[in-house]
């Protein structure tokens, strides 16, 4: 794959993938689609959607006590941070 070619969102998830996340809670965006298509692209990292922030941050934070290994949540630019 040519780096020209590669987007910010690839590198992101990538770096997650590598970091061990293998599970990511969401409330997504128009604006963070490119992030969707990401990590729609990689296998290893299983997106689960919620309906609001406050459960996505929740859900990140009680999978992550849990299970011992590190979540990622993705958030709505704006709103969505404010609320998560």
């Amino acid at each position: 794959l040519d780096m020209a070619d590669v987007v910010g969102a690839e590198v992101l998830i990538k770096l997650a993938d590598e970091a061990g996340i293998s599970v990511c809670f969401a409330n997504p965006g128009t604006t963070e689609m490119h992030i969707v298509d990401a990590l729609n692209a990689c296998p290893s990292i299983r997106p689960v959607l919620g309906l609001h922030e406050n459960v996505v941050t929740g859900a990140a934070d009680g999978y992550a006590r849990m299970s011992g290994r590190p979540a990622m949540s993705l958030l709505h630019l704006g709103p969505g941070l404010s609320n998560g």
